[in-house]
C-alpha cells in the first residue's frame, strides 16, 4: 500500500467511534489524512452531545469536523455532503447480531436507510474519489464450499445479515446507476482491542473474571477471525487502490476456528479458571464461515499478518489492562 496516498487526503469516516472505525480513524490520522467523522449523538437546546467511546485523546485532538447525528435521519445527508470528502469510509451500523432479533426495524433504519443516506451524500460531494461501503461475511450464511469467495450466494439468516446484504446491494446499485466510485468490503469476523460485543470480547471478559464461559449450542460452529490491524489495512487498500472501484472483496484468514476451540484458547492464554458450559443454540446461527481471500491477494497483494494465538494474546492483555474483563458490554456503533 502506498502510505503517501493518504497525506492531506480529505476523509470522512462514519461510525468512527465504533470498534473498527476507531482503529481506522487512528491509522488515517497517523498517515497524515485530514479526517472528519460522523458519530451517533443527540442535539439538545442548541448544543450537540456526543461521546468518543473508543477514540483515544491523541486522535480526537487532530480530527477535522465532527458530525453528530442519527445516520438514519435524512438530515445526515446534507451534513455529510458539506464535508465534501475525497474518500468516504462507511462503517456506521447497528452491528450486534442478537440485537436485530428484537429490533429489526431499528437495524433496518441504521443499516439500510443509513447506507442510502451516505450514498446520497457521496453523490453530492464535488471532490469524491472513492466510497468504501462496509458489508459483512454474515451476508453469505453458512459456507456452501470449503471457503467463501465473492461469488458465493448471499443467504443471510438474521435481520442483521439481511440488512447488510441489502446495504451491500444498494451500494452496488448506486455504482451501476450513477457511476459512483463504490468499493464494497466484506470483512470476516474482526476482533481486537476496544471491541465490546461478539464472541471473543465476551469470552475474554468472562475468562478474566473466572466466570463460566457460555457457548451457544454444540460449539462446533466455526468462524474466520481476522485481527483488527489486518482489517484496517484491508480498508486502506480498498480506499486507495484503483482496482477496488466497482469491486466486492472478501478479507479473512482462510482458517476457521470452532467456538469450542476458541473458548479453550481464550481460557489457556488468559490463565483462567473459568468453566466452559453450553446453553441452547442461538436463533439464526450460521454453522460455518471461512474466507477465500485470493481476490484480495491478487488485486492488492494483501495478506493477513496476525495469527490467532498472537491476536488473542494482544487482545487479552489489552482487556486486562484497560477494562478489567468488562469487555462483554453490548454497544452499537
Amino acid at each position: 500500500m502506498d502510505t503517501a496516498f493518504w497525506e492531506s487526503k480529505s476523509v470522512l469516516v462514519t461510525g468512527a467511534d465504533g470498534f473498527v472505525g476507531s482503529h481506522l480513524t487512528e491509522r488515517l490520522i497517523q498517515l497524515g489524512a485530514d479526517v472528519s467523522i460522523l458519530v451517533r449523538g443527540t442535539s439538545v437546546t442548541g448544543t450537540t452531545s456526543y461521546s468518543f467511546r473508543k477514540l483515544p485523546g491523541r486522535v480526537t485532538e487532530r480530527l477535522g469536523q465532527v458530525l453528530c447525528c442519527d445516520i438514519a435521519s435524512a438530515d445526515s445527508i446534507a451534513l455529510m455532503a458539506e464535508v465534501d470528502p475525497q474518500i468516504v469510509f462507511h462503517l456506521a451500523a447497528a452491528a450486534y447480531v442478537p440485537f436485530s432479533f428484537d429490533h429489526p426495524f431499528e437495524v433496518l433504519g441504521a443499516n439500510v436507510v443509513g447506507t442510502a443516506h451516505v450514498l446520497e451524500a457521496a453523490r453530492r460531494a464535488r471532490r469524491l474519489e472513492r466510497i468504501v461501503v462496509t458489508s459483512s461475511s454474515e451476508v453469505y450464511g453458512t459456507a456452501l464450499a470449503e471457503r467463501i469467495d465473492e461469488s458465493h450466494p448471499l443467504n443471510p439468516t438474521s435481520p442483521y445479515a439481511a440488512s447488510k446484504a441489502a446495504a451491500d446491494r444498494y451500494a452496488f446499485a448506486y455504482r451501476a446507476t450513477y457511476g459512483l466510485p463504490v468499493a464494497i468490503i466484506r470483512p470476516f469476523n474482526t476482533y481486537g482491542p476496544r471491541h465490546t460485543y461478539d464472541v471473543i470480547p465476551k469470552f475474554i471478559g468472562l475468562a478474566l473474571r473466572n466466570e463460566p464461559i457460555t457457548i451457544y449450542g454444540t460449539g462446533e460452529q466455526t468462524r474466520d477471525f481476522l485481527y483488527v490491524s489486518d482489517t484496517v489495512e484491508a480498508f486502506l487498500v480498498m480506499g486507495s487502490a484503483p482496482s477496488a472501484v466497482g469491486r466486492v472483496v472478501n478479507f479473512g484468514t482462510g482458517r476457521d476456528v470452532s467456538i469450542n476451540r476458541l473458548a479453550q484458547l481464550v481460557k489457556r492464554i488468559a490463565k483462567s479458571q473459568s468453566e466452559i458450559v453450553h446453553v441452547d443454540a442461538r436463533a439464526a446461527e450460521v454453522d460455518r464461515l471461512c474466507c477465500d481471500w485470493r481476490l484480495a491477494s491478487t488485486l492488492f497483494d494483501w495478506a493477513p499478518r496476525v495469527d490467532m494465538e498472537a491476536g488473542l494474546t494482544a487482545n487479552i492483555e489489552w482487556s486486562r489492562d484497560n477494562d478489567g474483563g468488562k469487555s462483554d458490554e453490548i454497544k452499537r456503533r
